[in-house]
């Protein structure tokens, strides 16, 4: 035993029990009555645990998910989309992919098999048929849209009028006004999209204003990397632009399906 060792507070029993029972070492100290934001502490506690080869891949610190986590979503996934989706991330973030891969590296973890799911399609002078192009996104938005719903057991309809909303989709609970949104515009901070309108004001002025809460029921969403999102009118009630980031829990799936391997995200 060390002189350290023998002025410690904790054993290795309590030390261990703390380790499973947290998700950072802070917590670890916390657990054991110590000053979590002293530094020195963290440092005693993390070596003894790494002599005693203690577990902690359930850590994950400011993370929402831990590195065994992290293992598991991607060594079960086909795609990059998929694991990211399965931690509850949103693949909007222009970093979120790269970090992941650190992380991946210093755990060990091969993702290879992740890459290789991106076929080599045939070079652009070589296809007799049209190609996808994100900058027509806003002419498809309504069509994929409406897809969705009729693939979802939903009847849809759109008004013969022009009307507030762009489809009338049936859903259980009723015939829902959906306004279909897109944006490719992918801010510092993620994707951001408009989520106002411009109605005339009689003036000549068409300033971008919020949707009224009786005008439509549902926003169908695509980011630039097709994610899907079906968020409730009310959640974005008085809003005319938003980060996609912070309605990830609304999203629904990807369409990212209809761009050639090169069109998407790496």
């Amino acid at each position: 035993m060390t002189p350290s060792q023998a002025n410690q507070s904790w054993s290795d029993d309590q030390l261990i029990e703390a380790i499973e029972k947290s998700t950072s070492w802070r917590a670890v100290a916390r657990e054991l009555g110590l000053k979590s934001n002293s530094a020195g502490t963290v440092r005693i506690i993390r070596r003894r645990a790494e002599q005693l080869g203690a577990d902690t891949s359930h850590f994950r610190g400011a993370r929402g998910w831990s590195d065994a986590q992290l293992r598991e979503a991607l060594t079960s996934a086909c795609s990059w989309d998929e694991a990211i989706t399965t931690l509850g991330l949103s693949s909007h973030s222009g970093n979120i992919r790269p970090f992941l891969k650190g992380h991946a590296i210093r755990l060990g973890i091969d993702c290879g098999h992740l890459a290789s799911r991106r076929v080599s399609a045939p070079a652009a002078q070589d296809r007799p048929y049209p190609q996808p192009d994100l900058e027509r996104l806003r002419t498809a938005g309504e069509s994929i849209a409406a897809a969705w719903f009729t693939l979802s057991g939903c009847a849809v309809s759109v008004p013969v009028e022009t009307a507030v909303y762009d489809l009338l989709a049936e859903l259980p609970d009723g015939i829902k006004r959906v306004q279909v949104k897109t944006t490719i515009f992918n801010s510092k901070n993620g994707w951001q999209v408009n989520v106002g309108h411009k109605p005339h004001d009689g003036n000549g002025s068409r300033r971008l204003t919020p949707y009224t809460p009786d005008a439509i029921d549902l926003f169908f969403i695509f980011d630039g990397d097709l994610t899907m999102y079906l968020i409730p009118a009310n959640a974005l009630a008085g809003a005319t632009r938003v980060l996609l980031r912070t309605y990830q829990h609304y999203a629904i799936g990807s369409a990212c399906g209809f761009m050639l391997p090169e069109c998407q995200s790496s």
